[in-house]
């Protein structure tokens, strides 16, 4: 176990054929390969499949409520800027009940990363439509096609002020895993939305299926994979501050043209950078210049005989004033 790639391994896992493995082996990996104390990491999770991996990954974990994990992760964070803070959910924990914190989440631009498991069902609860599957999809769990239409993670994204947006795909693990890296290294929000097959309730976005092993190249007489990376075409979604207004525009609409691809291309890699606007911890800092010195978290709570720092005395009387009133 003196292997670093051992740091963070534990000794349960993922299923081999389920696309969490992927992702779970990909996180290990980056967090292997970057410059992280382990006392430092803190993994977030929500309720799902993608939600045991806090269990999976040998590293401080909390694993939170249906829809919440944005919630807990940011408070943590805020609590102690020092942590490595990455929550990790699937889409429909994120995209349905936890949408509201999705969006606000981004507003605030705090320093931390978020991994989505996005697979268009609700793994856990028997595959119904997760806000991420297409209108009209049937999954095998299905009795009638998908009734509503799809969130589209990247431009949901982006317009609720994530700095930092890419996408992956489960099974190509070192692609995902060099994603994972530049998103924790990023100073901002980050959102990873990582495409993955569910074998179990996704007969549709397969394996096979993004593989692209139901279209042969005629000439090569191999599978036509579905996925590129987006730098191979020459992409650039960073924004910078020497850009002018005009140039910021034209990125936000390519990212815009390049999230809407799907089916037979579909592409992954940094969709969105911009690395100009500041981050939620120095914004408080403006405000409270002691904050990142003496955060929450360092900040003393009680006093060598063990009773608060906080005088509560006035509050205690204040409550007791207030009770005597109502019960006359």
């Amino acid at each position: 176990m003196n292997d670093p790639a051992h740091t963070f391994v534990t000794s349960v896992t993922a299923s081999g054929n389920c696309g969490d493995f992927g992702i779970e082996a990909s996180l290990k990996m980056a967090l292997t390969e970057m410059p992280v104390d382990i006392n430092k990491v803190a993994l977030f999770s929500g309720i799902g499949c993608s939600s045991k991996l806090v269990h999976f990954t040998n590293a401080f974990g909390i694993h939170t409520l249906h829809g919440r994990v944005l919630g807990y992760a940011q408070g943590a964070k805020l609590a102690n800027p020092d942590l490595e803070v990455i929550a990790v959910g699937g889409d429909g924990d994120g995209l349905g009940i936890g949408v509201g914190h999705f969006v606000h989440a981004g507003r605030r631009n705090i320093d931390m990363a978020y991994i989505i498991h996005d697979n268009g069902v609700y793994g856990l609860t028997k595959g119904q439509a997760a806000p991420t599957l297409h209108l009209g999809m049937q999954t095998k769990s299905l009795p009638e096609p998908n009734i509503n239409s799809n969130i589209n993670p990247i431009m949901l994204a982006l317009a609720s002020g994530f700095t930092f947006i890419a996408r992956s795909y489960a099974y190509n693990t070192r692609h995902l895993k060099e994603m994972i890296k530049k998103a924790v290294a990023h100073k901002g929000f980050a959102l990873i939305d990582a495409l993955q097959p569910c074998p179990t309730y996704n007969d549709i976005n397969t394996k096979e299926w993004y593989g692209g092993e139901d279209r042969i190249d005629p000439a090569t007489k191999r599978p036509m994979p579905r996925t590129y990376d987006l730098e191979s075409t020459g992409y650039n979604g960073r924004v910078t501050a020497d850009m002018s207004e005009e140039d910021v525009g034209k990125n936000l609409l390519h990212v815009i043209e390049k999230s809407r691809e799907w089916g037979d291309k579909i592409p992954i890699g940094v969709f969105y950078q911009n690395e100009i606007v500041p981050i939620y911890e120095e914004r408080i800092s403006e405000r409270s210049p002691s904050y990142l010195k003496e955060p929450p978290a360092k900040q003393q709570l009680a006093k060598n005989d063990g009773k608060s720092v906080v005088n509560l005395t006035n509050l205690s009387k204040g409550l007791l004033f207030e009770k005597l009133v109502l019960a006359q």
